[in-house]
């Protein structure tokens, strides 16, 4: 059996933070991973450009968290936003704020930020093992599947950082959960797409966006977009109101987010004239293309123009369920707050503690996800540091 100092299993941005905290004070670190090579999922997020966090105040970022406010908040408030911005801009990636507030690396991408922070961690000799997959415990030490076979490691403290249940090929797939069993709740899906069987007029409309619109479900309202496939439907406003519509909510959708009831009622009641009704909405409020599909995709319209405009501003679209977990960004689940202390160290074992998607929380995208994996990751490491301290 090996004994080691500190182990820090999973190496995306929590694991990687934990482990630069434990670096930083000296601790001897071996980080491992399942995959062949860390980081994985961190390096997906930055294909379409790496969403670090999000430029705004502190309690206004705090409520996206939801139910995992108030536990989250003193994690995010000593690693927010504006000390991701400096910690990436440490590690030589400068960032800059998008119109919509989004904070990104002005490269964009995931892999310069990360190879710069894997070069940090090899001057302070922090080990990286890749291919060594977590398959439980064997009493207090944790066993690993390797590529010399089974090893076992003892460490003075460990920080578990596994990622979620989504995206199983790039190492998140939950299967953790096994051996932390009654410590964790059930995983769900978060911050995916939506299924539903369209009719055929639909189909010209597959990959198209539908914008601008307000999506409601309860008392949850956004503003944004989303797109048509020939699954259902997807995109930045489906995956924020995404956990609602989850758990049972009824989606509305408000075509025409700039214009009040009142002004549509007008619009349509001008002289239509000889002018079909689809060409009667295009002229009066441009109402047209995926737009004009949806209003007739959600049944028979209603025969007055009030009754038109009400569904123009309140369209109910049923959906038959969320994709499948493994397409989802995210997931919620996962280790729960009472199964751990404040130090995020698991009440049933001493100098274990975790960090990241694992946790039982979610947000939705816009930055929040990596911003609380990198928060929660340094709090880890934190209270691993002033754990060994005590020993």
């Amino acid at each position: 059996m090996e004994q080691i100092e500190a182990l820090v299993i999973g190496a995306g941005p929590a694991g990687l933070m934990a482990a630069s905290r434990l670096a930083e004070a000296g601790v001897k670190v071996v980080i491992v991973d399942a995959k062949p090579s860390v980081g994985r999922k961190f390096l997906m997020a930055g294909k379409s450009g790496l969403n670090l966090t999000k430029d705004e105040p502190i309690d206004e970022l705090l409520n996206v968290y939801g139910e995992a406010r108030e536990w989250l908040a003193p994690m995010l408030r000593a690693f927010g936003p504006i000390a991701v911005r400096a910690w990436a801009e440490g590690l030589g990636q400068e960032t800059f704020t998008g119109s919509s507030g989004r904070v990104f690396p002005k490269v964009m991408k995931t892999s310069p930020l990360l190879r710069n922070w894997m070069g940090v961690l090899a001057t302070k000799d922090v080990e990286v093992r890749t291919r060594w997959r977590w398959t439980g415990w064997d009493g207090d030490a944790l066993k690993f599947d390797t590529p010399d076979g089974q090893k076992v490691i003892e460490a003075n403290a460990t920080v578990l950082a596994l990622g979620g249940a989504s995206w199983a090929r790039l190492g998140s797939d939950g299967a953790w959960a096994e051996w932390l069993g009654e410590e964790t709740a059930p995983f769900k899906p978060a911050n995916m797409g939506f299924l539903r069987e369209w009719s055929d007029f639909m189909k010209p409309h597959f990959g198209a966006p539908v914008k601008p619109v307000r999506l409601t479900v309860g008392e949850h309202s956004v503003k944004g977009e989303f797109v048509i496939t020939a699954r259902g439907i997807e995109g930045g406003a489906v995956y924020a109101i995404s956990s609602e519509l989850r758990d049972g909510g009824e989606l509305l959708i408000d075509l025409m987010p700039d214009m009040g009831l009142k002004s549509v009622i007008a619009k349509l009641n001008r002289p239509r004239g000889k002018n079909s009704l689809s060409n009667h909405l295009r002229k009066t409020l441009g109402l047209k293309g995926v737009k004009a599909a949806l209003l007739r995709e959600a049944g028979p319209l209603p025969d007055t123009f009030t009754g038109l405009a009400k569904r123009i501003k309140a369209l109910p679209l049923e959906l038959n369920g969320p994709t499948p977990m493994d397409e989802a960004i995210s997931t919620a689940g996962g280790v729960t707050q009472t199964a751990l202390n404040d130090s995020l160290m698991l009440k049933s074992r001493s100098g274990v503690f975790c960090a990241g998607e694992m946790l039982d929380w979610e947000a939705p995208t816009g930055g929040y996800l990596i911003t609380a994996c990198l928060a929660t990751g340094l709090h880890a490491g934190n209270s691993a540091v002033e754990y060994l301290k005590d020993q």
